[in-house]
């Protein structure tokens, strides 16, 4: 049985009550570095007052410095009151009142950055070995970079042509299409690392798996299933002299993508995620539904995806220049 967990007392560490409260939510633990460091911020901005002698004031002089002075953007400044308001609500147990003298970060309407299918050909074609095949699968399925990283091997279905996002962004899963063209690329690629799991398997290296599941199967973390689809070159060895084996770094692939677009002479400002940008306008070109492509995308509202309708040309926009008449 899981043991309880224990909530230290006033008298511990602010910034390890902070991190209890997330993990005890099953926070990611991205956003649980984020919050501790809005958290340290808040509190060395104000001279390392207790938050407890704080209030409304200080919170509302703190989010206004990041906007008027720092010129931080408006996700910056609502990570940051997302992180204060977890604080107060969640960790001292006190609510704040609305902010509402808060100077709030404009936020800017931005159109993302797409590629042309020939931009993406030459792009692909300037990667090689696992960065090329994690490109592809960017592009192919419209994944993140982290969802890409983070694929199992008992998440490629090949029969059925899906691949199974599990604990994507807000914590959701989803299904998303394998590309035909991948399939033999991707077995040829298993048969490697399954080479590897089994060297890692004779070598006392083992897999990292979510808390729970390590605890319910405690076999799990050295079955072929859970391997990682990209595994990381290094093994990590915990405090506790346990050897793990992790999934690729994200820096990995952005390195390769971003020499990869400077070699292929593209000029855009591209990147991993570009792929996905692209992915999802090329579908809307091709005439697929709006709500399919949102459902692949994994957006929970449908107007997160016309933010790609902008960038077509049909439509109401898709006028003909009064110049193209000379």
């Amino acid at each position: 049985m899981p043991r309880p967990v224990t909530l230290p007392s006033r008298s511990s560490k602010l910034l390890t009550q902070v991190r209890l409260a997330i993990r005890a939510r099953h926070m990611s633990p991205r956003t649980e570095r984020q919050y501790v460091h809005w958290v340290k911020r808040f509190v060395l901005f104000h001279g390392t007052r207790h938050p407890l002698a704080l209030g409304e004031a200080e919170v509302t002089a703190f989010l206004t410095d990041l906007a008027d002075r720092l010129k931080v953007s408006a996700s910056t400044q609502t990570q940051a009151l997302s992180a204060l308001l977890f604080l107060y609500r969640r960790v001292l147990r006190r609510q704040l009142p609305w902010l509402k003298d808060v100077v709030r970060a404009r936020r800017a309407q931005r159109v993302p950055v797409v590629l042309t299918q020939d931009e993406v050909r030459a792009l692909l074609n300037a990667l090689g070995g696992v960065h090329r095949l994690a490109a592809l699968l960017l592009y192919g399925g419209g994944l993140r970079l982290l969802e890409v990283i983070r694929l199992r091997v008992h998440d490629l279905d090949f029969d059925r042509g899906e691949l199974i996002i599990r604990a994507g962004k807000g914590n959701k899963d989803r299904l998303t299409v394998l590309p035909q063209s991948l399939r033999d690329q991707l077995r040829a690629h298993l048969v490697r690392v399954r080479e590897q799991w089994q060297e890692d398997l004779a070598a006392g290296v083992c897999i990292r798996l979510p808390e729970a599941i390590s605890r319910k199967y405690p076999a799990a973390e050295r079955q072929w299933g859970w391997w990682w689809v990209f595994p990381a070159q290094r093994v990590r060895e915990s405090k506790d002299g346990r050897r793990w084996r992790h999934y690729l770094h994200p820096s990995a692939i952005q390195r390769a993508v971003r020499e990869a677009v400077q070699r292929a002479g593209i000029v855009k400002r591209a990147s991993c995620h570009t792929l996905r940008h692209s992915f999802a306008t090329h579908l809307l070109e091709d005439g697929y539904d709006i709500r399919t492509v949102q459902e692949l995308l994994g957006h929970r509202d449908v107007a997160t995806t016309m933010i790609y309708t902008h960038v077509l040309n049909r439509g109401g926009r898709g006028v003909r220049s009064p110049v193209d008449g000379l």
